[in-house]
């Protein structure tokens, strides 16, 4: 009688329709509506030359990562004008869109505009994944990761730095780590270092 889909607007509330023709779906079961997380978490990760910053934006929705922050740092080499940025901030609207669709997510996450570290701002919990960091723990609620140059003195003068691990990572790899461990963390998956 048609295809069975589920329906979301990305502000928390889904459904289960039936698709009978290509008009509209109908509505086959009550509208149901999720609560949002009482806790956010954030990530921000440093544009870089011949990344795939659409993987990260993908990849941390998929996660349950509620902003995602594009950053352009002091040693990045991707610089951006304004009506490039725009766009880019565009094109990764609709891949969270789609990575949200794809794991039946039903919160979108705000992706923030292009901007630089210093300029972020966060209720609580800020900090940058550098090497040699301390242990990531639940007091983080957002962490910045760098290019693949690292961050600048500058840039962590006011942060406190958190480890990803013994290994240095791709900043892609880095970010999608950094997602990993907040939204586990968050959600209780695991239990962060006492």
């Amino acid at each position: 009688d048609g295809d069975p889909i589920t329906v979301g607007d990305g502000a928390g509330r889904w459904g289960r329709a039936v698709f009978r023709s290509a008009d509209e779906p109908e509505l086959t079961a009550d509208v149901i509506v999720v609560a949002e997380a009482e806790s956010t978490v954030a990530v921000g990760f440093a544009l870089i030359k011949g990344g795939r910053p659409e993987l990260v934006v993908q990849k941390l929705t998929e996660l349950g990562v509620d902003r995602i922050l594009p950053l352009t740092a002091e040693r990045s080499v991707v610089r951006w004008d304004d009506t490039k940025a725009s766009a880019q901030v565009e094109r990764f609207r609709r891949v969270a869109r789609e990575a949200a669709m794809q794991s039946r997510r039903v919160w979108l996450p705000q992706i923030d505009e292009v901007s630089a570290p210093g300029e972020v701002v966060v209720a609580h919990g800020l900090a940058a994944a550098e090497h040699g960091g301390d242990p990531i723990d639940g007091s983080v609620r957002a962490l910045l990761v760098g290019p693949e140059g690292g961050w600048t003195t500058d840039e962590l003068v006011d942060h406190r730095t958190v480890s990803l691990g013994q290994t240095v990572l791709r900043a892609e790899t880095a970010a999608i780590v950094a997602g990993t461990l907040l939204t586990a963390i968050r959600d209780g998956r695991v239990s962060p270092p006492a």
